[in-house]
């Protein structure tokens, strides 16, 4: 077993921050009247067009988070972006936890005034952590709809049922500056994992949603039991061992470039070889004294020993000890079939076994939300960042889209500060679905990978040489046609998936970008410069993906170690995450939020510029198992292109496939570590 801190009730629970701070387009709150309350929320913008099923029993127990306002939130903005921004004089000059408390916390005050007010209302006042910025509380639909003045109801949306509330959410005058948001109303509010590696995703659907369920609404807090691993996937031959190796010539060449047979899966020595991190290996530099902390949902039964076996079977210079370990697990689970929780052990294997690729000898720290919902994964978070337990956090998960709940971004946004301020850089995968236009029926961005203060990191295609070198780079969008009697159908591919990017419209441009994001991306929609995504971009095309090895079910029912190939921008995230510890050890220190750091160094040998504007004349074939496992049920022939990346392209500069660029090898670990920091 791995070593395991387990969280208390002193760490289990989430951020907190007003949307009224600079870069953020809506207000919080706005005032309701004469009356003596104050609108916090209004009903959530799905509610208006979704099937309602009825009223939520009003004696079901529901499970909330209060998020409270920080002191001073101008002068946190402030403080952060002074320490992280190396034209500063206070660059480097990160503060502890306590420090962050002892200036920005919610006053034991306010955190008396508002449990106070939720005990008189019936309430059970929970956990609260020490940077008090969330009160955990329970009760019935019964008191939560009288106390905030709202109506539950349960809906139909997307082929499940959750509830929701279905008018807008108030609390006394007297609370309305201390009190943001109450959190968890919404139980559709569920985070997806961005890897993609088994079977294709609907095309009218998204590349990682989870077959749809029957969805359980709130009710008394279930301490559901992990399922056993998913079923086993494995890739079919032929495959190459580098990109190029094995020549698809017998299939009909309907793209510029020659068609070649997906790579089977590049192994750690590949990647590093090809983004240059063996030669910081070489000189020593292997991330060693820092701490990846990588944050997804559940946690695998078979994490650590997958992992070990992984590191011995493909990468046997760069063993995973048991020593560089650990999880921070929650007591219990919920809502384990509605998050697919099975599907989350992939995500976790991938994420620990790419980032320990880029950064052998880094510590890596687990820490597992109890469900997929906004608030759990929150709470984990928190739990990081306000015990400073490390000084990366890799998150490979999000939302299709951006939340139009103030409280859901407020929630997350001041976690995002308090780490910057401490200097952690935060870091979260872009998403699988480009664009998002064929699968949400808009353009948007996926969160919290557009929040200003994290890095989101998108995706590229690679092919690594056969003596693992760099060939060429791509941005990632993967366009799809069938062998069909002798032919490829459709005869134009049709778009699958790609690195999530566009423009923001929840945050305006960060001070960071300008004059480095073209006019055309940043006000895309017309209304002033807007946050763009992505900021970096690495390896996340699953067709010249990443070997990963899990323990999977296979069909004789028995649990056992398996490999296949797998990307996504949850490939790309934790790739970056061992980069960046390694870079840190270069800088002799933590990094801190990295974005103004990056954003200087654009157009600098620090990074690849991808530019491959909009043409699309290269991919890859691949073939599958019709099961997933064996060739019993046959076989299946697909072209996947590189480069079919929708309203998004790449170009010189800036672009939103792959932000500012990759990683250039010792040119960005130089250039990178280079910042002037307080000593």
């Amino acid at each position: 077993m791995a070593p395991t801190l387990r969280r208390g009730a002193v760490v289990s629970a989430t951020a907190a921050v007003t949307l009224a701070v600079a870069g953020l387009s809506p207000a919080l709150a706005h005032a309701a009247g004469p009356s003596p309350r104050m609108t916090l929320d209004e009903a959530p913008a799905w509610t208006t067009h979704a099937a309602r099923v009825g009223q939520t029993p009003a004696r079901q127990q529901q499970h909330l988070t209060a998020v409270l306002a920080l002191r001073d939130p101008a002068g946190a903005e402030a403080l952060a972006a002074a320490v992280s921004d190396p034209a500063s004089a206070q660059y480097g000059a990160f503060v502890t936890p306590a420090q962050w408390r002892a200036r920005f916390a919610p006053g034991a005050s306010d955190v008396a005034a508002v449990t106070a007010w939720l005990r008189a209302a019936g309430f059970t006042v929970g956990a609260i952590p020490a940077n008090h910025r969330t009160i955990s509380f329970s009760g019935t639909t019964a008191e939560v709809e009288k106390a905030f003045g709202t109506d539950l109801q349960t809906f139909r949306r997307s082929g499940t049922t959750v509830s929701a509330n279905a008018s807008s959410v108030s609390v006394p005058r007297a609370l309305a500056g201390t009190v943001v948001g109450i959190s968890g109303l919404d139980t559709s509010a569920l985070r997806r994992p961005d890897h993609t590696g088994g079977p294709d995703p609907s095309p009218a659907g998204s590349a990682t949603a989870p077959a749809a369920r029957a969805t359980r609404t709130h009710g008394a807090a279930p301490a559901d039991t992990l399922p056993p691993p998913g079923p086993v996937f494995r890739n079919a031959t032929p495959c190459s061992a580098y990109y190029g190796q094995k020549a698809a010539t017998s299939v009909p060449q309907i793209l510029t470039d020659p068609l070649t047979y997906a790579p089977c899966g590049y192994k750690p020595g590949q990647l590093r070889g090809a983004y240059g991190v063996d030669d910081a290996l070489a000189a020593g530099y292997d991330g060693r004294g820092a701490t990846i902390a990588i944050l997804d949902a559940f946690a695998s039964p078979t994490i650590l020993s997958d992992a070990q076996t992984y590191a011995r079977r493909n990468d046997p210079r760069h063993p995973l000890r048991h020593t560089q370990f650990a999880q921070s697990l929650p007591a219990s689970y919920s809502f384990v079939d509605e998050c697919d929780a099975a599907g989350w052990y992939g995500e976790e294997t991938l994420d620990v076994e790419a980032a320990h690729a880029t950064a052998p000898q880094a510590h890596l720290l687990y820490v597992g939300a109890s469900s997929c919902q906004d608030a759990d994964l929150n709470e984990a978070m928190n739990t990081v960042v306000d015990n400073g337990l490390a000084q990366v956090i890799s998150n490979s998960y999000g939302s299709s889209g951006e939340p139009s709940s103030p409280t859901d971004v407020a929630d997350e946004h001041q976690t995002f500060l308090q780490a910057a301020a401490q200097g952690i850089s935060v870091l979260f995968s872009s998403g699988d679905n480009g664009d998002e236009l064929a699968a949400t029926g808009k353009r948007q961005v996926d969160y919290p990978a557009s929040d200003p203060w994290v890095t989101a990191v998108g995706g590229t295609a690679l092919a690594v040489t056969k003596d693992d070198g760099y060939g060429f780079e791509q941005g990632w969008g993967t366009g799809k046609s069938v062998l069909t009697q002798g032919a490829w159908s459709p005869s134009r591919p049709a778009y699958l998936y790609g690195g999530g990017g566009g423009t923001s419209r929840l945050f305006t441009q960060p001070r960071y970008q300008k004059d480095v994001v073209p006019a055309s991306i940043a006000n895309y929609f017309g209304q002033g410069p807007h946050r763009a995504v992505p900021d970096v971009a690495m390896l996340g095309d699953p067709n010249t993906g990443f070997l990963v090895g899990q323990s999977q079910t296979f069909p004789d029912h028995t649990v056992r170690y398996s490999e296949y190939r797998i990307g996504g921008t949850s490939l790309s995230c934790p790739l970056f995450a061992g980069v960046v510890a390694v870079t840190g050890q270069v800088h002799g220190g933590t990094l801190g939020f990295l974005n103004p750091r990056l954003y200087s160094l654009a157009g600098t040998s620090a990074f690849r510029d991808i530019d491959h504007g909009r043409k699309v004349t290269t991919g890859v074939v691949r073939v599958d198992f019709v099961n997933g496992v064996d060739n019993k049920a046959g076989l299946t022939t697909s072209l996947r292109t590189l480069g079919q990346t929708g309203t998004l392209y790449t170009r010189k500069g800036y672009d939103d496939v792959t932000g500012v660029g990759s990683p250039h090898g010792a040119s960005f670990f130089t250039a990178v570590a280079g910042a002037r920091r307080r000593h």
